[in-house]
C-alpha cells in the first residue's frame, strides 16, 4: 500500500443558498496520478479550492502526510508543499515569464535586496525545457498564447517543488505535442514520488495516465475505482447519473447554398492566402497544432484583428468587415477560446452578459424592454440547461462549462447566420458536450454555417462534415468526413504532407 499524502474526510461547503459539497472524501497516494472526475458544477474546483486554502471548509477533516492541518490561506497550503494549477490562469499579463514563475520567491544577490536576474532567468529556462518549451524567460506573459500560458502556469507549480500537485484541466489549451511533453513531465514527478490530482474532461487521458478516479456528482461523493478495473462507460454513468449512447451525436444534414466564402486572407506573419467556403447546414471543422493560426483566422473573419487583405462574401456578397461590430451586423458571431477574458463580463449578471450582443432587439429609442430581457434570459437558461440560482447570479460564480453555455446563448440570441465556435468544449465535462453537440445539430438543421476551432481530433471527426488543417498560417489539407483520420490530420498539421 502506497503511503498516503492528502487524506480528505467528510467534507462539507455551502456558499449562501447552495450546498455545494456534502460529505466529500477524497485520498491522494505517493506517486500516484488520481483522476477527480464530475460534471461541471459536481464541486471538483471547490474540493481543491479548500486543499489551497482558497476556502475554508465548513466541516471535515484534512490530513497531509498523516497530520491533521488547518489550510488557511493559499501560503499555508504552499508550506505544506501542496501547489494548485487552477483551471483558469493566474498570471499577471505585464510581467515576464520568469517573474511569474518566481513571484514572492526571487532569488537574492547574497543578502542584499537586489534580485539576481541572471539566476531567475536560468532557473526558469530551465523548467520551461522540461516542458519542451523554448520561450525567453524575459517574454511578457501578454505576448503568449492561451496553451503556453498553461505551460507557464504548469513551470511554476514545478518550481515549488510540490509534494501534492493539482491539476486542473491542464491540457484544455494544449496540442498533442505539448500534452506529450506534459505527460513525460508527470511520469518523471510520479517517479519522485509526487502525488497529483488530476481533472479533466478527457476520458482518453485518464484512462491512458491515471492510477485511480474519484467521481463526484452534485457535491456529493459517488466512488473511487482503479483506472484498470473501469470502463468509460462506467465512469459517465456515475459523473451523469445516466448512460450517454453517443459521445459525439452527429446528425446527417444536406448542405444547402455556400453560405460564406473567405478569398485570399492574409495578415502579415500569420496568415498567408486563406481560401475556403462553408455552406448552410454544414460544419466545417478547423484543425491544426497551436500557432497554426486557427484563432487569428477566427479573428480576422470577424474583424477582432483585421486581415491586410482578402475578401469574405456572404450569400456571394462582399461584406466589408473592419470590426467585430460590422461581423455582427453582417450576421457572423464569434465564440472566442478564452471564455473569461473575452467571452464574458465577470462582474456582471447572466442576464446582462446574454444581453450585451442584443442591445439593439431588446430596446427602444435607447431605453431596454426588461420584459423582453427577462424572457431571453429565461429561454436561454432553459434551452441551454445553464446552471444557475436565477438570472441575476454573476457569471464570474458560475462553473466553467456553464460561463461557456452563456457565451454560446448571448450569441445565439443574435441569430447568426454563420458561427464560429474556438475550442466550444474546452473545459466542459462530458454531458455539457453533449448538449453543446446537439445544439449545433439543431443549428444547422435551421440552415446555420458553423465553422469548429478545436484542438481535440476526435471532436473534429466527430462533428465536421469537410475538415480543413493549418500549419503555419496555410491551409494544408482538405478532408470529406468520409476521408479524414487523425493520422493524414495530424501529417497535414505538423507539414510533412500538404494534401489539399
Amino acid at each position: 500500500m502506497s503511503e498516503i499524502l492528502l487524506a480528505m474526510k467528510d467534507v462539507c461547503k455551502s456558499f449562501p443558498g447552495v450546498k455545494v459539497l456534502e460529505n466529500v472524501q477524497f485520498e491522494l497516494r505517493k506517486g500516484e496520478l488520481h483522476a477527480l472526475m464530475g460534471e461541471n458544477g459536481a464541486g471538483k474546483s471547490t474540493l481543491m479550492k479548500i486543499v489551497g486554502g482558497i476556502y475554508r471548509m465548513d466541516r471535515g477533516s484534512i490530513a497531509v502526510e498523516g497530520s491533521t492541518v488547518q489550510i488557511a490561506s493559499p501560503s499555508a497550503a504552499q508550506r505544506l508543499g501542496i501547489a494548485i494549477i487552477h483551471q483558469e490562469l493566474n498570471l499577471i499579463p505585464h510581467l515576464s515569464i520568469m517573474e511569474n514563475i518566481f513571484l514572492g520567491r526571487e532569488f537574492k544577490v547574497g543578502r542584499t535586496p537586489w534580485i539576481n536576474w541572471r539566476k531567475m532567468k536560468d532557473e526558469a529556462r530551465s523548467y520551461l525545457r522540461q516542458l519542451g518549451l523554448e520561450l525567453d524567460p524575459g517574454m511578457q506573459v501578454s505576448e503568449l498564447s492561451v496553451g503556453q500560458q498553461q505551460l507557464i502556469e504548469i513551470a511554476k507549480a514545478l518550481s515549488m517543488d510540490a509534494k501534492v500537485l493539482v491539476l486542473d484541466e491542464p491540457t484544455a489549451a494544449l496540442t498533442d505535442r505539448e500534452i506529450d511533453a506534459l505527460f513525460e513531465v508527470i511520469t518523471t514527478l510520479k517517479a519522485k514520488g509526487v502525488g497529483m490530482v488530476y481533472i479533466s474532461h478527457r476520458m482518453e487521458e485518464i484512462f491512458r495516465m491515471c492510477d485511480r478516479v474519484t467521481v463526484l456528482r452534485d457535491g456529493q461523493y459517488i466512488g473511487t475505482e482503479r483506472i484498470s478495473d473501469t470502463s468509460m462507460d462506467r465512469l459517465v454513468k456515475m459523473m451523469v447519473g445516466r448512460e450517454i449512447k453517443d459521445r459525439f451525436p452527429k446528425v446527417q444534414v444536406q448542405p444547402g447554398q455556400e453560405k460564406m466564402k473567405v478569398s485570399g486572407l492574409s495578415l502579415k506573419g500569420k496568415l498567408h492566402d486563406i481560401s475556403f467556403a462553408v455552406r448552410s447546414g454544414e460544419i466545417l471543422g478547423i484543425a491544426g497544432l497551436m500557432g497554426a493560426g486557427r484563432t487569428e483566422l477566427a479573428k480576422a473573419i470577424c474583424g477582432v484583428a483585421p486581415a491586410d487583405k482578402g475578401t469574405v462574401s456572404l450569400d456571394g456578397r462582399p461584406v466589408a468587415i473592419k470590426s467585430p461590430v460590422d461581423a455582427i451586423r453582417a450576421g457572423i458571431a464569434l465564440i472566442t477560446e478564452d471564455r473569461k477574458g473575452e467571452g464574458l463580463l465577470l462582474s456582471l449578471s447572466v442576464r446582462e452578459n446574454l444581453a450585451l450582443p442584443n442591445l439593439n432587439a431588446l430596446s427602444r429609442f435607447g431605453f431596454m424592454k426588461y420584459k423582453k430581457e427577462n424572457q431571453l434570459t429565461e429561454n436561454s437558461i432553459r434551452q441551454l440547461l445553464i446552471k444557475t440560482s436565477n438570472g441575476e447570479q454573476k457569471a464570474g460564480s458560475l462553473s466553467g462549462g456553464n460561463q461557456q453555455k452563456v457565451v454560446i446563448g448571448k450569441w445565439l440570441a443574435a441569430k447568426p447566420q454563420v458561427l464560429i465556435l474556438d475550442e466550444p468544449t474546452r473545459g466542459v465535462d462530458i454531458g455539457a458536450k453533449k448538449e453543446i453537440y446537439d445544439l449545433m445539430n439543431e443549428l444547422v438543421s435551421q440552415g446555420v454555417a458553423i465553422i469548429m476551432i478545436s484542438s481535440e481530433l476526435p471532436e473534429v471527426l466527430g462533428m465536421s462534415d469537410r475538415i480543413l488543417v493549418m500549419h503555419e498560417g496555410r491551409i494544408t489539407g482538405e478532408f470529406a468526413r468520409a476521408e479524414a483520420s487523425q493520422e493524414n490530420i495530424m501529417l497535414c498539421a505538423t507539414g510533412r504532407e500538404t494534401l489539399c
